[in-house]
């Protein structure tokens, strides 16, 4: 199926967007927990149980939503495109199939789509897919709360405004591009659906360890300065967490990872995607970090209030001090603990020179009440 559309000159504010997004009543904003999404694509290696089991173990491993892909071979990649290729790229140099044959093994029958979206809800979970064609978007509109678009398809501006159309939130992965594109496409998404997520991602599925240095974190930064009304997230393809904790610590809100039940399993996505107890330990550090993070308030907590005491340095005399002597500095030493009442060295002027209106023990810390009005 072939669709064209024709776009007009838009004048849409780029910074325009939904300020939380709802996915099977999960409300996602600048406030609420990281939303967690197990990508299961290839992993069921074209074996409906083993589907269904990715399914129960991403919702025990702590995912929101399970995704799946999908595609027939031929609504995806060419063949003879990737004969003419002389060679495989990237990560699938490795594959022993061609490429077609890959993507022919790793397709969804759609009568596995209500099984899955069932499975889901049984499960607890949200069933995700990645529809790449138009009638696979419309096929399964009925079973999912929300799309995703890969990076792979960010400049297919005629999917992304078809999808936005579904009026369902939209999350979008930007892997492989600049920024160019990524305006483009949130220009053409938010035209028409205001509730967008914006994914940054490095597309290279190599797992190897050098790709830590691409992950490019701080363009998050940038999506925030550009895109402030946009929930933001990280799709990550890395084996460790590291990239996951920075990007939650610079305010991402969506987490996208691949899951497998084994890495040593032959198939294109088993080798970097995350086990369960990956997953677990994952989920685990993410909501600890989000503690960590607290409020934006700064102020003195209910667990530093004994510290506050005891670390903090009070006015002390040095010395006995008699009622009705004129207190000076030489008098005066700065020194731990500081309890309730007792003033600060920062308060140091409102005693030099007062007179005292009772004794002072050598040692004690001086308070207002002591001190002449």
């Amino acid at each position: 199926m072939s669709k064209t559309f024709s776009f007009a000159p838009m004048n849409i504010n780029l910074a325009e967007g939904a300020q939380s997004i709802v996915i099977d009543g999960f409300e996602i904003n600048q406030n609420s927990n990281t939303y967690f999404i197990a990508d299961i694509a290839a992993n069921h290696d074209g074996n409906l149980n083993k589907a269904i089991d990715l399914i129960y173990s991403a919702k025990e491993a702590g995912a929101h939503a399970a995704k799946f892909q999908h595609f027939n071979a031929k609504t995806i990649v060419s063949n003879k495109g990737f004969k003419d290729l002389a060679g495989k790229l990237a990560h699938q140099s490795k594959w022993k199939k061609t490429v077609y044959e890959v993507y022919e093994d790793a397709s969804i029958s759609t009568e596995w789509t209500k099984i899955l979206s069932d499975t889901c809800k049984k499960a607890g979970i949200s069933f995700f897919s990645s529809p790449y064609s138009f009638e696979l978007v419309d096929h399964i509109d009925e079973f999912v709360p929300a799309y995703k678009i890969g990076s792979g398809d960010i400049t297919w501006t005629q999917l992304i405004a078809y999808i936005a159309k579904k009026n369902k939130p939209v999350i979008m992965a930007t892997g492989a591009s600049n920024m160019d594109e990524v305006e483009i496409a949130v220009e053409v998404a938010t035209k028409h659906n205001k509730n967008v997520a914006l994914l940054q991602c490095n597309t290279n599925y190599t797992g190897a360890e050098e790709n830590m240095n691409y992950i490019n974190l701080n363009v998050l930064r940038t999506y925030r300065k550009i895109f402030p009304g946009l929930i933001l997230g990280l799709s990550d393809h890395t084996k460790t967490h590291t990239s996951v904790l920075g990007a939650v610590a610079l305010g991402a809100k969506i987490i996208e990872k691949h899951f497998t039940l084994d890495n040593s399993l032959e198939g294109p996505d088993h080798s970097f995607s995350l086990t369960p107890t990956k997953w677990i330990e994952m989920v685990k550090l993410v909501n600890e970090l989000e503690s960590n993070m607290g409020s934006f308030e700064k102020k003195v907590e209910n667990n530093e209030l004994s510290s506050k005491i005891v670390q903090r340095r009070s006015i002390r005399s040095n010395k006995p001090l008699k009622k009705g002597q004129v207190i000076t500095l030489e008098d005066l030493d700065y020194l731990r603990p500081c309890p309730e009442g007792s003033l600060s060295p920062s308060e140091v002027k409102k005693v030099i020179g007062k007179s005292l209106v009772t004794d002072i023990e050598e040692g004690e810390s001086i308070h207002e009440c002591n001190l002449e009005k």
